[in-house]
């Protein structure tokens, strides 16, 4: 028995694969079909572990997964035929979904990921559940995951997906093209989506994982796909795009060779990627021949600045970007990033008081933004918030990086 089949290949083909049979279905056959098609990509997985334990792993592990996934869409709804029939309660509409043939092809696969994000940002719900739809369906995010994108509460969630999937089922929804008007209004939704699917990737809430880089390609790949054509070729397309490249251009000095997290001024900068970073450059000029000024082109501009290590004032220039970002939208993290940015321009004595105006006492980041101010003015204080911060933590990559930081503090404090 092949044990790296369960150990590594399939949950990799999970995550990258899953979503994208699953989209490919509804589209051919309308969202009422959701739930047929999830079970469809989850019987195909399951398949796939029963035969390649046995049989070994085949030479196109991808391509067999659609052939089986096409295979059993077929036969669900051949099955679905027959039943009608022998009921004698034909509906037309589900004979002519068992005549059509399944699609598997890579643009339709493509394809069928925007226009489903497209189509599941649907006005009939509210901008909230469309993009909690959007993550789960399209971007095999779990409640938790998304609740931690959203940062509230795992029930809520649920109450959000159970809605807007009832929404667009009463609605006898299609997945069908949509007018240019129709895909302009519902750019920004699909915009948020995957900005929140890459944020995952590059910075995951997973408890066990620091980096998930399939998302992060992932989410750059469509991104790509709306820079590409001229309908969504807009100003914050371009932004976003150029935010992704910017921060992928960091992946590889993010993690040391075991696994563990390096810091932004502890990483080897020689590790950056050039050709991302110079992308980047790319799509955040055109991203800037437009007038309007996005939450993306602020954060694009304060990834560029991360880019340049050498620039005496880039501080300056940071903070004054979180300055109007926060002013577009305001949320804990970028007050706290804020926070940080301001410590290096006016040290940190008045930081400490910006940042504890902000009282975000159950927040992890919080504590240790606190602890690394006080570092250089009172250990003991700035110990007591790093341990404050380890217990609000989830991810175990942050827990490590928090109890290097104590071990160091002690250190210095002993000698």
């Amino acid at each position: 028995m092949d044990e790296s089949v369960s150990h590594n290949l399939l949950p990799h083909l999970f995550r990258l694969e899953y979503t994208k049979l699953t989209a490919v279905i509804c589209r051919q056959f309308g969202f009422k079909y959701i739930e047929i098609a999830e079970d469809i990509a989850s019987d195909t997985f399951l398949k796939a572990y029963e035969t390649w334990m046995i049989n070994g792993i085949p030479e196109n592990p991808t391509a067999w997964l659609y052939v089986v996934a096409k295979n059993k869409t077929k036969d669900h709804f051949k099955r679905l035929a027959i039943f009608e029939n022998q009921v004698q309660d034909i509906v037309m509409s589900d004979e002519s979904v068992a005549q059509e043939e399944l699609a598997l092809d890579e643009k339709t696969i493509s394809d069928s990921q925007l226009a489903m994000i497209f189509s599941v940002c649907n006005p009939a719900n509210s901008t909230e559940g469309q993009i909690c739809l959007a993550l789960q369906v399209l971007c095999g995010f779990s409640v938790e995951e998304i609740a931690n994108a959203f940062l509230t509460k795992q029930e809520t969630i649920k109450k959000r997906l159970l809605r807007a999937r009832a929404s667009l089922r009463t609605d006898n929804f299609r997945i069908e093209p949509l007018n240019k008007d129709e895909v302009t209004s519902r750019l920004d939704t699909v915009l948020k989506t995957l900005y929140l699917l890459f944020n995952e990737g590059y910075f995951s809430k997973n408890k066990s994982q620091f980096i998930r880089e399939e998302l992060c390609s992932e989410a750059i790949r469509l991104t790509l796909i709306l820079a590409e054509n001229p309908d969504t070729n807009l100003p914050q397309t371009n932004a976003l795009l150029s935010l992704m490249c910017f921060q992928s251009s960091r992946l590889e000095a993010r993690v040391d060779k075991d696994g563990a997290a390096v810091l932004f001024d502890e990483q080897n900068k020689d590790l950056w990627d050039k050709a991302l970073t110079e992308k980047g450059n790319y799509y955040l000029v055109n991203a800037f021949k437009g007038g309007h000024i996005s939450k993306y082109h602020l954060e694009a501009s304060i990834a560029y600045w991360h880019t340049t290590p050498n620039d005496e004032n880039k501080w300056k220039y940071i903070l004054q970007l979180y300055n109007e970002l926060i002013l577009i939208e305001y949320s804990p993290v970028t007050a706290l990033n804020r926070a940080f940015a301001y410590a290096k321009v006016y040290g940190h004595d008045k930081a400490i008081r910006e940042v504890e105006k902000l009282s975000l006492i159950d927040n992890g980041f919080y504590h240790g933004l606190l602890g690394y101010l006080y570092a250089s003015i009172d250990i003991e204080i700035a110990l007591n918030h790093y341990k404050q911060a380890v217990a609000l933590t989830k991810s175990k990559t942050d827990k490590q990086v928090l109890q290097r930081k104590i071990e160091r503090l002690r250190f210095r404090n002993d000698v």
